[in-house]
């Protein structure tokens, strides 16, 4: 239900963590999302934007506490847990995956602490 008179959202422009140490946060998600970085604002901003046109970015801030919700897709799950564990990347249940009736997850945690999920739709 629409509110009168509200500004409607259109989208999501971007999601972003904030990370301690940004050399080795940017080198985790390179390795985890297969890319370079497609914008860097000086030393404190990392941004990757997938082809399809979402922006997942990181924000080095000395006041870091680990969050986090971010669920990134991928085409095949089981192979994208294991390959990434072979990196060493942290999986909750040694990278069990979880179903649902519309997915499949795998629940990881990143360099600096924050959740993220491997996710793949039915």
């Amino acid at each position: 239900m629409a509110t009168a008179g509200a500004t409607k959202v259109k989208g999501m422009d971007a999601s972003y963590y904030t990370v301690k140490d940004m050399a080795r946060a940017t080198k985790f998600y390179n390795e985890l999302l297969g890319m370079e970085p497609t914008t860097t604002f000086g030393e404190s901003v990392v941004e990757y934007t997938f082809p399809s046109g979402e922006t997942f970015g990181l924000f080095q801030s000395e006041n870091h506490a680990p969050r986090g919700g971010i669920l990134f897709a991928v085409d095949d799950l089981h192979k994208a847990v294991a390959e990434h564990k072979t990196r060493g990347v942290k999986f909750r249940n040694d990278g069990d995956v979880m179903d649902s009736p519309v997915c499949h997850m795998a629940f990881g945690e990143d360099s600096e602490g924050n959740d993220f999920i491997l996710h793949q739709r039915k």
